[in-house]
């Protein structure tokens, strides 16, 4: 484990994969996820695999995480890899683009969005 890693407490696999109730986003139509918002909020976490902010606010979060997968649509965005994806987000729903960052949506419109080391798992709850 390298000198950042004990500092972070984290390793490559950590940062870049999330719990099994997450899905990839690059993997789902942003249309899908409209749809799924009119049943169910909608948390997209965008994350930076290159960034030591973004892989502490990753880790952070998901250790914090309890909200069960049915009542909360769940997404991961991995923004180098689909920086595409990432703008179309925040040309889709209004909000500026930002990393690492957590959006909620609900009813089709992003309804919650915060950034860094505001991002806070007990926030999604009063969207439930």
């Amino acid at each position: 484990m390298g000198f950042f890693n004990k500092i972070f407490g984290v390793n490559k696999s950590e940062d870049t994969t999330p719990e099994s109730f997450w899905m990839y986003l690059e993997e789902t139509p942003l249309d899908e996820i409209v749809k799924i918002s009119f049943e169910k909020p909608v948390a997209i976490f965008k994350h930076s695999t290159r960034c030591s902010v973004s892989r502490m606010a990753w880790n952070q979060f998901s250790n914090q995480f309890d909200i069960e997968f049915e009542k909360m649509g769940l997404y991961f965005l991995d923004l180098l890899a689909y920086r595409s994806i990432s703008n179309e987000v925040a040309e889709r729903f209004g909000v500026v683009h930002q990393s690492p960052q957590l959006i909620v949506i609900k009813e089709g419109k992003a309804i919650f969005d915060t950034s860094h080391s505001d991002i806070d798992a007990e926030d999604l709850k009063q969207f439930i």
